[in-house]
């Protein structure tokens, strides 16, 4: 039953699949749809005025100095006048002397192993020490693309087609890479056989903590103990915490997982999980690891979905899994402190219709960095948002024998509650909201950002969801109070507000709110990961069908006259998308991840570009990429 003052209310989707989740009963008035900040900008003018306004108003104003692009498909990267763009390291690229040159047709297990992974997703860079040319590079490599990697293969069969060889090497490519990087000669360069580097992968050991540790729901034939797992899956985006360790998100796992979910022990979880909307057995690791087999391991998907915890400085470390920040599609893990010291991490669940989240940490950080906050992430409260017509945010506590998560509605123990956190959700009038990716703080500003991607499934809309049918996807903006200390991430409630509804502004049946100087190339839809300069600015990477057919990086002030107003900044090889937009060397060097060039085409003979390499003999090959200006000065600058 849901908590006091909801009603049960129902969600169904394009598959004519349906779900319970408890709704408030207060209407919402059509005022609250639009956001006050972003309508009122730089000329004093009214909403009205500036929705019927039919000129753009000049660009001055914006802090964004480059030449906006226009957005295009080519076979290479697009970048504004005066900006230049060098490959760090690609897929398949040695980390360390004994492994052999990059060659698709000969690779292993134990090679690949041993490789820049594929597909690398989420980024992060940490200075090692007070040397600036030196820092490690963190990156998450979330799915392989078979079709794209050998030939032979096609895109709906590669499963079937693969050899148990080239299975095993999908595995081994994704998961995470530790790359110690040196900068000579202004450019930053991978170190091979650095002591740092490092490769995590879907067969690496790793331990689970936290209150769902142990849980009879995660033992196994191979695990007895719940506490103990190979791997880590579907790396997305992720998070860096203060005391310098990553934190790399599980973003679903039903599609690794073979076997007839309705005949499960758990079959409702797995239902809830999307199982039943999920590509079965999608790259054919049943054949290689029964573990993946749910007849064989009815329990193993329940160990994964989490948020995993490395440490990059320490190669010989084991990797956890903090099963208190929640069980989901993990899209990110955003920190920040609270006034008081606690550590606070922004969660968002990247499917249709679900939560956004945060974990609020019990103890505050200490000094002496990575070994004094070993489990920290293990005691805290993971809360759920519950937007509010008024503008304002409720943080909904997910704490067992609290409201209706107790036994009656099949919660024993925390752990009960983890596992199952979209259940958890759906009873205590969480919002569900329209695909929530990039969810992060401003490190400036300490506001907090958050780009929900679409939802065609929307029939009826609410305050932080304003469009039916929603297929462009749009922008939050929350506001936690301000304190003599800074703002207090780890209150109860925050102000928000809508920041921008996505889509083409010339085209009225999108319902779009931007800057109104916004150009015919700096609209976008589908908003993923998000990324801040050192001023604070907002950079936005698009992942979805754009109307232009394209995806891209877009720049945007979120102060000022600029606030709202979208420049376009890159465009990555055909087929790909650019990931975790991230700054270092104060801003003078753009790290960005170009992942899946390619993608689309049916077969590797049919793919539109061979970027990097531009070799007709080899794949395209994810990369990372380090962008700066030729004069030299901050990027956006």
């Amino acid at each position: 039953m849901p908590a006091e003052g909801l009603e049960d209310m129902r969600i169904s989707n394009d598959r004519g699949r349906t779900r319970p989740y408890a709704k408030r009963t207060e209407a919402a008035p059509l005022g609250s749809l639009i956001s006050r900040r972003t309508v009122l900008i730089g000329m004093g003018a009214s909403a009205a005025s500036l929705a019927a306004c039919k000129t753009p108003v000049a660009r001055e104003g914006s802090t964004l100095a480059f030449r906006e692009i226009s957005l295009m498909k080519t076979p290479g990267e697009v970048l504004p006048e005066g900006y230049r763009s060098r490959v760090i390291i690609r897929w398949g690229d040695a980390l360390f002397e004994d492994v052999p040159d990059f060659d698709p047709a000969t690779l292993t297990p134990d090679i690949a192993a041993r490789q820049f992974g594929v597909n690398n997703d989420f980024l992060a860079f940490l200075p090692l020490g007070d040397d600036p040319s030196r820092g490690l590079l963190y990156a998450n490599h979330e799915y392989p693309n078979p079709h794209l990697m050998w030939t032979g293969l096609s895109e709906h069969s590669a499963a079937r087609e693969m050899t148990d060889n080239q299975v095993a090497v999908t595995m081994a490519s994704v998961g995470g890479s530790v790359v110690e990087l040196r900068k000579a000669d202004g450019a930053w360069q991978p170190v091979r056989d650095s002591q740092y580097n490092r490769r995590i992968t879907a067969t690496t050991p790793m331990r689970i903590s936290g209150p769902a540790a142990g849980h009879p729901r995660l033992q196994t034939q191979a695990d007895p103990t719940g506490t103990r797992v190979l791997g880590t899956l579907s790396n997305c985006n992720g998070g860096v915490t203060p005391w310098g360790t990553i934190l790399t998100c599980e973003e679903g796992a039903g599609e690794i997982f073979g076997g007839d979910w309705q005949s499960a022990p758990d079959h409702a979880l797995l239902k809830r999980y999307y199982y039943d909307d999920t590509d079965n057995d999608r790259w054919g690791w049943t054949r290689v690891a029964p573990r993946f087999s749910l007849e064989n391991e009815p329990n193993e998907p329940n160990r994964y979905e989490w948020v995993v915890e490395i440490d990059p400085a320490d190669p010989t470390s084991t990797p956890v899994k903090r099963t208190a920040l929640g069980r989901f599609a993990h899209e990110g893990a955003s920190t920040i402190l609270a006034p008081d010291g606690r550590v606070v991490v922004y969660l968002g669940d990247d499917w249709e219709f679900e939560y956004c989240y945060r974990f609020v940490s019990t103890h505050p950080v200490r000094p002496g960095g990575a070994a004094a906050n070993r489990d920290l992430l293990d005691e805290g409260v993971l809360f759920v948002a519950q937007f509010e017509a008024n503008g304002q945010l409720k943080w909904i506590p997910l704490v067992f024998g609290q409201g209706p998560l107790i036994p009656e509605n099949g919660f024993h123990s925390q752990g009960d509650v983890l596992i199952n956190t979209r259940g958890a959700a759906d009873l205590v009038g969480a919002t569900p909201m329209d695909s929530p990716e990039g969810f992060a703080p401003n490190p400036v500003t300490g506001t907090v950002i958050i780009a929900l991607t679409s939802n065609d499934d929307r029939s009826d809309p609410d305050p932080a969801n304003p469009r039916a049918n929603n297929r462009y996807g749009h922008l939050l903006e929350l506001r936690p109070p301000q304190t003599v200390n800074g703002r207090d991430h780890a209150a109860d409630t925050f102000a928000w507000e809508v920041l921008a509804l996505c889509g083409d502004p010339a085209t009225p049946d999108h319902a779009t709110r931007f800057h109104p100087a916004t150009s015919s190339n700096g609209w976008f839809t589908d908003p993923d990961n998000i990324g801040f300069d050192p001023t604070g600015r907002l950079w936005i990477c698009t992942d979805g069908v754009q109307p232009s057919g394209h995806d891209g990086l877009y720049a945007m002030d979120l102060e000022g006259y600029g606030r709202a107003l979208p420049k376009l900044f890159y465009a990555p090889p055909a087929g790909a998308e650019c990931c975790s937009p991230t700054f270092i060397d104060n801003g003078a060097t753009l790290l960005l991840g170009i992942q899946h060039p390619g993608e689309g085409a049916a077969s590797l003979d049919l793919t539109p570009t061979r970027w990097p390499d531009f070799d007709p003999t080899r794949p395209p090959r994810p990369s990372i990429v380090a962008i700066r200006q030729v004069a030299g000065r901050s990027v956006g600058d």
